[in-house]
């Protein structure tokens, strides 16, 4: 197969990004690159990077009804997913189903962000967020703040943010 998957990030669900970002952050020496709200999934992230260029996508949600509140209530905070990156996403995914392995949520509907996941009970314990993209992760979201998103000011759709109100 072509496609070689590359590690984005290891996500962890938290319950407060703040906290999480005190050791992240100001203890470990990480550098904010990204975050805001999905408000269709109700979460405020932000990505981090350690250094020597480790990813951390830290996960919050922002209202009960959230996945991720329901996640933290069963599971408790920690590690959610790890995304990698392929070159193909819809042969890895045809790869994937001829081998016996289930993909779920697949979503081709945005030319820069196709997505599917391998479940957890078929990656020994692991969720695993496959995707293709054509946006670089490695750039800092120069126009936003960590204390923008942590104050809910910044929206993320994708591989677009923006502060709330300009184009919601």
């Amino acid at each position: 197969m072509t496609n070689s998957g590359a590690i984005d990030h290891v996500a962890v669900a938290v319950r407060s990004l703040e906290s999480a970002w005190r050791l992240f952050g100001e203890i470990l020496g990480g550098t904010f690159m990204a975050g805001g709200d999905d408000d269709r999934l109700k979460i405020r992230t932000i990505q981090i990077m350690l250094p020597p260029g480790v990813k951390i996508e830290l996960m919050q949600p922002i209202d009960e009804s959230s996945y991720l509140h329901a996640f933290i209530e069963k599971h408790g905070e920690g590690f959610h997913h790890v995304t990698t990156f392929f070159e193909d996403l819809p042969a890895l995914v045809e790869s994937l189903d001829a081998a016996g392995y289930t993909t779920v949520d697949n979503d081709y509907s945005d030319p820069g962000w196709y997505e599917s996941f391998i479940r957890p009970s078929e990656a020994f314990g692991a969720l695993f967020q496959n995707v293709q993209t054509d946006h670089d992760w490695t750039v800092p979201h120069d126009h936003i703040t960590l204390e923008d998103v942590l104050a809910g000011k910044v929206v993320w759709d994708g591989a677009n943010t923006w502060m709330r109100g300009a184009d919601d």
